[in-house]
């Protein structure tokens, strides 16, 4: 099997991503680069456990800049999955509201959510979430056709984003057939393939060996830079968050620290 490694290695700086041609999102109407591409107003999330209320997120604000790349990092429970799903519209706090390219998601009903996720957030999970019966080639044509999108269309962005993650010969292959590293980077091509300015990676190196986790968060900062996405990665992994523009370190649901502050 190939490795991973050799299938993805990182620009020199100030140099372009190694694809020969790079992946555009949709056009639309013009950004506002000076609104920041989300924002968390006093964010709380409580939930019930048995007769007890836990206090998941405890009054989080952040504005995340476009085209940066942030790692969320802290313990296990300290409130780094709650947020991320908070802010991809998948919970709803108990109390503030979440903006997202200008929208306030927390304001949305479910229709208007499901739109918003499909154009606008691109979702990285620890445990790949790829379709075993598929190919590499129809786990990212999923969103395309949730979209429904053109044939021909899907067909062009399906081979863009493969070959922009290092994986245009393995279109035909199924997640078995692929290492994990190469699932993790199907997951990434189908997390692009609706073109959305913003991922959410939750702990996207979480299965994967120290060797590969790193070169995802290489692939992951890559992609930032050259196709100005904004990534935010939810990591516990010391090691990778070097790699990020800012870091933000949450316990028991409240910011601890924060690069940017």
């Amino acid at each position: 099997m190939t490795d991973d490694h050799a299938l993805f290695r990182p620009p020199a700086p100030g140099g372009a991503a190694p694809q020969p041609e790079s992946w555009t999102r949709q056009a639309g109407d013009a950004v506002d680069m000076a609104v920041p591409i989300v924002e968390t107003r006093a964010v709380s999330h409580d939930y019930s456990l048995g007769t007890h209320t836990v206090e998941a997120l405890k009054r989080i604000t952040l504005r995340v800049a476009r085209g940066s790349l942030v790692a969320i990092h802290g313990r296990s429970g300290s409130g780094k999955t709650t947020l991320l799903n908070i802010i991809g519209g998948l919970d709803q706090p108990t109390e503030g509201s979440v903006w997202l390219d200008g929208d306030d998601v927390t304001q949305m009903n479910e229709s208007r959510l499901v739109d918003i996720r499909r154009s606008k957030i691109g979702f990285i999970f620890q445990a790949f979430g790829l379709i075993p019966i598929l190919t590499a080639t129809e786990n990212v044509q999923i969103p395309l056709r949730l979209a429904e999108a053109p044939v021909a269309e899907r067909e062009e962005r399906t081979r863009v984003v493969l070959n922009l993650v290092g994986l245009q010969d393995r279109g035909r292959h199924r997640p078995h057939e692929l290492s994990g590293g190469e699932q993790q980077r199907v997951a990434i091509a189908r997390a692009l393939a609706n073109g959305p300015p913003l991922l959410l990676a939750d702990e996207p190196t979480g299965q994967l060996d120290s060797h590969t986790g790193r070169t995802i968060m290489d692939l992951i900062s890559a992609l930032v830079r050259s196709e100005n996405l904004t990534a935010i990665v939810a990591t516990h992994d010391a090691a990778l968050i070097d790699l990020a523009d800012r870091v933000i370190e949450l316990g028991d649901g409240a910011v601890l620290a924060d690069s940017d502050a």
